[in-house]
């Protein structure tokens, strides 16, 4: 389980979902014009086992649903993941509130796996998150078994907190291990990078 649970009672979590540009991506709200290449690269049962809320088969009603589910922002915010020229969707990222505080989230299409791409959203994201929110805490978790996640995690300074459960729509139960950033150690990281 994790370590320690977190008092979010009086932490806000309302964060616009501005366009956030990297150095190769562009990332924007999911739109109607993402659901052809969102639903052909969500339609993947290796990315929904890693996931908790992916369902698969993954169509056109499952697309339109999440995007549905985006513009409530009840949950958090998503991103579509584009590249940056090409509008080329490549998956998705986002920060949603769970019962620890604001988590970091997201997955990439299998075409797209092993170019850094999680890893330049994920650190968008959590600048955005710690410049954004007055959060101390934000939290990132993984599959026991997604290596690549954990090393995503790792390049953001992110901490191991414990381990827990995951309910997976897909796989069921699964262990994941429970990460944490602190607002000082990401301070700290984002200092020493300037030099």
């Amino acid at each position: 389980m994790v370590a320690e649970a977190e008092d979010t009672d009086d932490e806000s979590y309302a964060i616009d979902c501005p366009v956030l540009v990297t150095e190769r991506l562009v990332m924007r709200a999911p739109g109607e014009g993402d659901i052809a290449q969102l639903v052909e690269l969500a339609d993947n049962r290796h990315i929904a086992e890693m996931l908790a809320r992916m369902p698969h088969p993954y169509g056109e009603a499952e697309g339109r649903a999440f995007l549905a589910m985006t513009k409530s922002r009840r949950a958090g915010i998503a991103y579509a993941l584009t590249l940056a020229g090409t509008d080329t969707f490549v998956g998705c990222a986002g920060l949603n509130t769970t019962d620890r505080g604001l988590e970091l989230g997201y997955w990439i299409g299998e075409p797209y796996w092993k170019k850094g791409y999680a890893t330049e959203a994920a650190h968008a994201l959590v600048d955005l998150a710690f410049q954004k929110t007055s959060i101390q805490v934000l939290h990132a978790s993984t599959r026991v078994i997604n290596p690549a996640s954990r090393r995503v995690i790792h390049k953001c300074g992110f901490q191991y907190a414990g381990q827990g459960m995951l309910n997976s729509i897909v796989a069921g139960q699964v262990p994941v291990e429970r990460y944490r950033l602190d607002r000082k150690t990401w301070t700290s990281l984002r200092n020493w990078v300037h030099f």
